[in-house]
């Protein structure tokens, strides 16, 4: 893997940890210390596919979560202006 391609996949973890809302919250979600994973994001480490491949099933399971919890919000409202 070239040193850019592994910046990016660095990179990109970095932003997928602000999704979850930093690294404690992503910590959880992902089931890896923090440490570890701010090692990831500043290259001390190169993230591994695994890590990638678990990063992304952790946001479609996030993304299911906020979609259902606004589908409740927008039933409440609605129930609320009845």
């Amino acid at each position: 893997m070239t040193a850019s391609s592994q910046q990016d996949l660095a990179d990109h973890l970095a932003h997928c940890i602000q999704v979850f809302g930093g690294t404690t919250a992503a910590s959880r979600r992902l089931g890896i210390d923090e440490r570890a994973l701010r090692r990831f994001a500043n290259q001390e480490r190169p993230p591994s596919a695994r890590l990638m491949a678990d990063t992304a099933k952790a946001l479609r399971l996030l993304i299911e979560e906020a979609s259902a919890a606004a589908a409740e919000a927008e039933a409440l409202a609605k129930a609320a202006e009845a």
